[in-house]
C-alpha cells in the first residue's frame, strides 16, 4: 500500500513536470529562493532595532527642519529687548481660575506677565514675572496683599497699584526711581490718601498718575523719559497715555495735547492739527511709539512711528458703526465698535491681532485689556477670551528671539550645508579614487600625492583660514551676503573632506579590477571610463554608502564648529553651530540653560542617529554580521 502511494506521488510529480512545468519551477523557487543583494541588505538592516530606531528619529528630525521653516517663518531682523532670556513656558495668558471665578476688576498686561485684581481687591500674577535676575514682580509686598486694590498698571520692570483709600503702591525695579514717589504722593499716602486718583499708567521706567481734578504727577527715569508736566495743562487732563519715553493727554475740552517738554519726539511733532482742536476727540490710546484717537465723527486717526508695523492700516468704517473705545499694545491697536465687534490691526508677530472667533460671535464684550503682546477681552458676564503671545516653547535668547524657531531654521541650514558638502566630496572622491584605482601607476601616484597634501593639512584651522579668506572676497565692491557665505562653507567643506573617500574607493577598485567581469568587459572592447564607472563602481557603492552616511554627520559637526568659532555662517542667519556661540560664557550656561541645552540635544541626537544608521548599513552589508 505504501509502495503504491509513493508511486502515485512520483507519478503526480512527473505529470506536473510534463504538463505544468512553470508551476513546478515556481514551487522549487519558493523552496530554494535566493534573495538579491539589495533585499538581503534591507532585511539585515531592518532586523537591527537600534539602527531602525535611529532611522525613524533621523527622518522625523529631517522632516521637522525641512517642513518647519514653512510653518514657523523667521524674521532675521527681529529683536526685542523686552523679551530677552525668557525661559520656556506657555503661561503668559494663563489667568488664574480664582480671578475669573471671583470676577475681574482690572487687568494689567506686562512685558511677559500679567496682573489682575478681582472684585474683592485681591491681586493675582501669572506668566514670567522676573523683572531682573533678583527682582520678581510676583513678590507682592504685604501691605499690597492686605489692601483692597481698585486699579493696577504694569510697566516694563515695575508695578503700580492704587487701593480704595487712594493709597498708591509700587514695587519692582527701582534703580531709576520708577518706584520712588514724588513728595506730593508720599504726603498723600502718609495722610490716608488725600489725592483722589483717577488713573495710573506705568510705562518704561516711569509712571504717570492722574487725579480726579485733572492734575498729573510723574516720576521715574528723568534722563531718558519726559516726565515733566507743563503747568498750562494741569487741571485740564481727562486721560493720559504713555509711549516708550513720552506721554500724551486727552484734555477736558475734547482735544489732544503733548503735555511734556520734549520737542523732537515723533508723537509730539506729528500730532494732526485736527485733533488739537476742542471737541474733536472722544478716546485716545498709545503703542510703543505712536498714538491713536477716536474722533467725535467716528474716525480713527494715528500718528507717530506707524508705517513700520502697519499701525497706519486702520480698518475702514463698517456699515456706519463707530468705534467706541481704543486700546494699545506694544505694536498693535484694538478697538470695540458700537455693535460690540472687536477689531485689531498692526504687527501680528505674536498673534496679537488674531482675534478668536468666540470674541465676535459670542457674548458682547464689555472691555478689553491690551498691552505689549497680550489681549484680554472680558464679556458682560465676566467670561474672558485671550489672544496674543502665550509664551515660548523653548524660551528666547539674548535678543528676545524665539529659540524654537531658530533651532528649526538652524537645522535646515546645518543639514543643507552638510548634505551639499558631502555631495561635493562624493563627486571628487569617486572620480579621483576611481581613476587612481583603475589606472594605477603614474596616475595613481599623482592623485595620491595630492590627497596626501590635502589630508595632511590641519582640517579645522585650514577651513577657518580658507573660509575667512573667501568670505572677505567682494563682488562688484560688495561683501558676500549670508547666502553666498553659506555656499562658500559648502565648497570649503567639500574640497577638504574628499581624501578619505578617495582612498577607500581606490582600494576597493584595486581589488575589483582583477575580477573576471572586468576582464570580460575589456575583451568586449568597452571604454575604460565605462568599465570604471558603470561596471566596477556599482559593485563598491555599498561601501561608499556607509562612508557617505558617516561623512554627513562629520560635515554637520564641522560646519557647526566653524560657526561656533565665528568662521562659519554668521548671525542673524541661524545654524546649530552659531546658536551655541551665545552660550560660550558661564552666565548663559548657568542661568539661561535653554539657550544651549535644546540645541545641543537635537544636534547630538541627529549626529548619533546618523552614525547609528551608518553602522547599521555597514553591518547589514558585512556577510559575517548576518550569521550566514
Amino acid at each position: 500500500m505504501e509502495k503504491n502511494k509513493k508511486k502515485g506521488s512520483r507519478f503526480g510529480r512527473w505529470i506536473n513536470r510534463l504538463f505544468f512545468p512553470q508551476k513546478e519551477i515556481q514551487d522549487i523557487m519558493k523552496e530554494e529562493q535566493v534573495a538579491g543583494p539589495v533585499k538581503t541588505i534591507i532585511k539585515n538592516f531592518t532586523h537591527k532595532r537600534l539602527a531602525m530606531a535611529a532611522l525613524f528619529i533621523f527622518i522625523f528630525i529631517l522632516l521637522f527642519v525641512v517642513i518647519g521653516p514653512y510653518i514657523w517663518p523667521i524674521d532675521l531682523g527681529y529683536a526685542d529687548e523686552s523679551q530677552k532670556y525668557i525661559p520656556p513656558g506657555m503661561n503668559m495668558l494663563s489667568l488664574p481660575s480664582d480671578l475669573v471665578k471671583t470676577g475681574i476688576r482690572d487687568i494689567a498686561p506686562g512685558t511677559t506677565f500679567g496682573l489682575g485684581v478681582d472684585v474683592n481687591g485681591d491681586l493675582y500674577t501669572w506668566g514670567h514675572t522676573a523683572a531682573t535676575g533678583v527682582i520678581d514682580l510676583a513678590d507682592i509686598p504685604e501691605e499690597v496683599k492686605n489692601a483692597n486694590i481698585v486699579h493696577i498698571s504694569a510697566g516694563d520692570d515695575h508695578v503700580v497699584a492704587v487701593d480704595d483709600n487712594n493709597i498708591v503702591y509700587a514695587w519692582g525695579n527701582d534703580r531709576l526711581g520708577q518706584c520712588t514717589f514724588p513728595q506730593e504722593i508720599q504726603e498723600s499716602n502718609e495722610n490716608g490718601g488725600t489725592i483722589n486718583v483717577k488713573q495710573i499708567e506705568a510705562g518704561y521706567q516711569f509712571t504717570l498718575l492722574l487725579t480726579e481734578d485733572g492734575y498729573v504727577y510723574a516720576w521715574g527715569n528723568r534722563s531718558m523719559c519726559d516726565i515733566r508736566i507743563k503747568d498750562d495743562y494741569q487741571g485740564r487732563v481727562e486721560k493720559i497715555v504713555t509711549t516708550y519715553y513720552e506721554h500724551m493727554a486727552l484734555l477736558d475740552d475734547g482735544s489732544v495735547a503733548y503735555i511734556g517738554y520734549k520737542n523732537d519726539s515723533a508723537v509730539r511733532t506729528q500730532i494732526p492739527e485736527e485733533v488739537m482742536q476742542p471737541g474733536t476727540v472722544e478716546d485716545i490710546c498709545a503703542t510703543k511709539d505712536s498714538c491713536a484717537v477716536v474722533t467725535t465723527d467716528g474716525r480713527i486717526l494715528t500718528w507717530g512711528n506707524v508705517a513700520t508695523k502697519g499701525l497706519d492700516k486702520v480698518p475702514q468704517d463698517k456699515e456706519g458703526q463707530k468705534p467706541v473705545e481704543l486700546y494699545g499694545g506694544r505694536y498693535h491697536y484694538a478697538a470695540i465698535y458700537e455693535d460690540g465687534e472687536v477689531v485689531c490691526w498692526g504687527d501680528n508677530t505674536h498673534g496679537q491681532c488674531d482675534i478668536p472667533e468666540s470674541v465676535n460671535n459670542g457674548e458682547p464684550i464689555a472691555t478689553i485689556y491690551a498691552g505689549f503682546y497680550q489681549n484680554y477681552a472680558v464679556t458682560e458676564s465676566g467670561k474672558v477670551d485671550t489672544w496674543g503671545l502665550r509664551g515660548y516653547l523653548l524660551g528666547t535668547d539674548e535678543l528676545g528671539r524665539d529659540v524654537f524657531t531658530r533651532i528649526v531654521h538652524g537645522g535646515s541650514v546645518t543639514m543643507t550645508v552638510g548634505a551639499v558638502a558631502v555631495l561635493i566630496s562624493l563627486v571628487i572622491g569617486v572620480i579621483l579614487g576611481g581613476l587612481a584605482g583603475y589606472f594605477g601607476g603614474q596616475v595613481d601616484n599623482i592623485i595620491m600625492r595630492i590627497a596626501e597634501i590635502i589630508g595632511s593639512l590641519p582640517f579645522i584651522p585650514f577651513a577657518m583660514i580658507l573660509s575667512s579668506v573667501m568670505s572677505n572676497i567682494q563682488i562688484n565692491g560688495q561683501a558676500l551676503t549670508t547666502q553666498q557665505k553659506m555656499y562658500v562653507i559648502m565648497v570649503v567643506l567639500g574640497i577638504l573632506s574628499w581624501t578619505g573617500l578617495c582612498r577607500l574607493i581606490r582600494a576597493q577598485i584595486f581589488a575589483q579590477r582583477e575580477f573576471e567581469y572586468v576582464t570580460a568587459a575589456k575583451t568586449m572592447g568597452l571604454r575604460e571610463g565605462k568599465i570604471v564607472f558603470k561596471h566596477i563602481l556599482p559593485n563598491v557603492m555599498s561601501v561608499v554608502l556607509v562612508s557617505v552616511t558617516l561623512s554627513f554627520a562629520s560635515s554637520m559637526l564641522t560646519e557647526s564648529s566653524l560657526s561656533y568659532l565665528g568662521f562659519g555662517i554668521p548671525a542673524p542667519q541661524p545654524t546649530w553651530g552659531n546658536l551655541l556661540t551665545g552660550a560660550n560664557n558661564s552666565t548663559v550656561i548657568q542661568q539661561y540653560w535653554w539657550n544651549w541645552v535644546f540645541t545641543s540635544l537635537i544636534f547630538g541626537i541627529t549626529t548619533i542617529s546618523i552614525n547609528l544608521i551608518g553602522d547599521g548599513i555597514r553591518d547589514a552589508i558585512d556577510p559575517k554580521s548576518a550569521d550566514r
